[in-house]
C-alpha cells in the first residue's frame, strides 16, 4: 500500500515567504494527535519541522538567534 502524500502550504511569520511542504498524510495526522514531530516525520528536515511548529522558517529562525557579539 502506498502512503498518501499531501502538500502543506505554510507562510513564515517573519519574512512572509510561502513554503510548500510535502509530507505523508498519516504522519501529519500522527503529529496532530500528539506524536512528537521528529518521530512522526523524521524524513522532514529540522528547519521545515520548525516552520510547522513555530511558523518561522529556518533562515529567519537562525537570524533571530545568531550571536550578535561575533
Amino acid at each position: 500500500m502506498t502512503k498518501e502524500q499531501i502538500i502543506i502550504k505554510k507562510t513564515c511569520n517573519q519574512c512572509n515567504e510561502l513554503h510548500q511542504i510535502h509530507i505523508y498524510k498519516e504522519d501529519y495526522k500522527a503529529w496532530e494527535n500528539s506524536k512528537l514531530i521528529q518521530e512522526a516525520m523524521p524524513y522532514v528536515p529540522k528547519d521545515i519541522r520548525e516552520l510547522l511548529i513555530s511558523g518561522i522558517c529556518g533562515s529567519c529562525f537562525d537570524g533571530l538567534f545568531e550571536n550578535k557579539n561575533s
